[in-house]
């Protein structure tokens, strides 16, 4: 099996200029990233839909698809293939509703309750499960799910679970073990 591999982006985190941002994710997408996550909080709305048209145009000879993290708005606007959704957002039934046709909506999910309230919603294409494990982008100290939680993650859904969190080469065969449809990571390709 291969896994699924989901760039999510960062620039702020890394201190990257949104043309040296462009320049990481075509190289990824070059490199064989399935999924660019545009996750670009703090632009505003018209320079967020810039972007994702941006990124759009320059990964389409690499055929990675671009969804656009909690803003199913902007990402319908830009003619990104889908959105990612926070845990707490809206649901994915009501964004499935005005989606267009093949549109892609995934969901983060944190522990099993959260796997199978998505579950039984049946809006999603793909759940993002973490944090699997310490995270440089996360606080110290914070709750780790470790490779027993992705593994029940996997075990309770009925679609492809996607392991965050941590995660780096040396990780892989323990992700894919666990019975993980791929990967998401925001350091190992910054």
């Amino acid at each position: 099996m291969t896994l699924q591999s989901h760039f999510v982006t960062d620039r702020a985190r890394f201190g990257l200029s949104l043309d040296a941002l462009v320049d990481r994710i075509v190289a990824a997408a070059r490199g064989g990233v399935s999924v660019i996550q545009i996750r670009e909080r703090d632009l505003p709305d018209r320079d967020l839909a810039a972007l994702v048209r941006r990124v759009i145009a320059a990964v389409q000879p690499a055929a990675a698809r671009v969804v656009v993290n909690d803003r199913a708005d902007v990402a319908i606007a830009a003619g990104a293939a889908g959105v990612h959704l926070r845990a707490d957002s809206l649901p994915g039934a009501r964004v499935r509703a005005i989606a267009p046709p093949g549109f892609i909506i995934g969901r983060s999910v944190h522990d099993g309750g959260e796997v199978d309230a998505a579950v039984a919603e049946n809006a999603y294409d793909y759940l993002l499960f973490g944090t699997v494990f310490p995270s440089a982008g996360k606080p110290a100290g914070h709750r780790t799910a470790g490779v027993d939680g992705l593994r029940d993650a996997c075990h309770r859904s009925t679609m492809p679970v996607i392991a965050i969190g941590g995660v780096d080469a040396t990780r892989l065969a323990l992700i894919e073990a666990s019975g993980a449809a791929g990967f998401a990571a925001v350091g190992m390709f910054m």
